[in-house]
């Protein structure tokens, strides 16, 4: 239980790797506060199975692109279980589209709720962070945001905007015993790749040379351990889990 006494705050926390991130810290101890946006039966089911593990966990909807309804969120955590000691930026959106065709609104949906959005909640969550000397931010970036991906020109942006976001903000916070560091998962089984045909599957898996897609599982374990104390002496960086697909990339 090395996360006892420690309150997380994850975004986009009702479902797939969101989901698991908050099973995960609530089995280490921590109070998790579960965000969503747009379903809350969602986040309700992932607080139940928070509480039949034993933990504590309440749900707060706010959409992240906006900063009134972030300052909102966060004064809510704070009044029901205290100030964020660790934060996981997770939620995300998708507008896929090829260039040509994506209109300038897919593109800044996806900025502002991607980027924006973590940019929103890692300012709110320092200042509580700071003072206390002590704090976690994990932001959930992505593969493509390392080596892009036709289609998704505006989802890469948005998560190499975050990886460089990571990195700015752990010099920042590095004195102040915070560390910052970014995930960047690869394919991973969720209800996004659930619906892909068999032959959209197979040419994925020919690009990882663990010949697997991830689980959320896999991202939440990582997230655990950059929350860890083992992790203590490591900021600023981003850690692919991807199976081995963008090795020296």
């Amino acid at each position: 239980m090395e996360l006892e006494e420690k309150i997380a705050l994850v975004t986009g926390g009702g479902r797939g790797i969101g989901r698991e991130i908050c099973l995960t810290l609530a089995k280490s101890g921590a109070a998790v506060a579960v965000n969503y946006s747009g379903s809350e039966a969602a986040a309700l089911e992932t607080a139940r199975l928070i509480e039949e593990l034993g933990g504590r966990a309440v749900t707060i909807r706010a959409d992240v692109s906006d900063y009134a309804a972030c300052e909102a969120m966060f004064a809510a955590v704070e009044e029901q279980l205290g100030a964020p000691d660790i934060l996981v930026n997770n939620s995300g959106i998708t507008r896929d589209n090829l260039i040509l065709r994506m209109s300038p609104e897919e593109f800044s949906d996806v900025i502002n709720v991607n980027l924006q959005g973590a940019f929103h909640c890692l300012k709110l969550a320092s200042k509580g962070m700071i003072k206390k000397r002590w704090g976690r931010i994990v932001n959930i970036a992505s593969i493509v945001g390392l080596i892009g991906n036709a289609g998704q020109a505006n989802y890469a942006a948005s998560k190499a905007g975050i990886i460089a976001l990571t990195k700015s903000a752990a010099r920042e916070l590095a004195g102040r015993g915070v560390t910052v560091n970014a995930i960047a998962p690869g394919f991973i089984e969720t209800d996004m790749t659930a619906v892909l045909s068999e032959s959209v599957r197979e040419q994925m898996l020919g690009n990882i040379p663990q010949k697997r897609l991830g689980l959320p599982a896999d991202i939440a374990a990582a997230a655990a351990f950059l929350c860890s104390g083992g992790a203590a002496y490591i900021t600023g960086q981003v850690l692919a889990v991807d199976g081995g697909m963008t090795m020296g990339g």
